[in-house]
């Protein structure tokens, strides 16, 4: 079964430092949904020590076990796209992008680069709908007191 995907375009971004130990910062500075135009990343911007490169043809897939992650991420007051990257010949590129606040935490304790912009409003309904039809919180156990203590000593532990 195919995975539901979201096309997208990632900018990255380069500013210029004034800093003798870093020349420059490179950083994910946003995602186009549904990006249809050049194939191959280009640069779109260059000016006033900045330069943004648009890099298309990202997916954004939503897998079936990660959708308590997703949930996290649409509840929140600011929903954000994960977006794994690397420096390559000199530029930021990147790799991957997710929705889930579990599979971007991953990549960071694999000591990925991973940054996070703000979710389009398309990309949030898109979510926020695959989240409704899919998304069933675990529920609660309850926890059973031991009953070898005293009532009293349980509420202590």
């Amino acid at each position: 079964m195919e995975k539901p995907r979201f096309s997208v375009a990632v900018v990255m971004q380069r500013r210029s430092l004034n800093n003798r130990w870093q020349s420059e910062a490179w950083e994910p500075f946003g995602v186009l949904p549904d990006y249809e135009g050049e194939v191959g990343p280009r640069m779109i911007l260059d000016a006033d020590g900045v330069t943004q490169w648009l890099y298309p043809g990202h997916d954004i897939l939503l897998h079936r076990d990660e959708a308590e992650g997703y949930y996290l991420n649409v509840s929140t007051a600011e929903p954000k796209v994960f977006v794994s990257w690397r420096i390559d010949e000199g530029r930021a590129a990147p790799l991957l992008l997710t929705v889930s606040y579990h599979e971007a935490s991953r990549w960071m304790d694999g000591s990925e680069l991973v940054d996070a912009v703000a979710m389009p409003p398309d990309v949030f309904a898109w979510v926020g709908e695959w989240v409704k039809k899919n998304y069933r919180p675990e529920p609660k156990k309850r926890i059973k007191p031991r009953s070898f203590m005293h009532p009293k000593d349980r509420a202590r532990t």
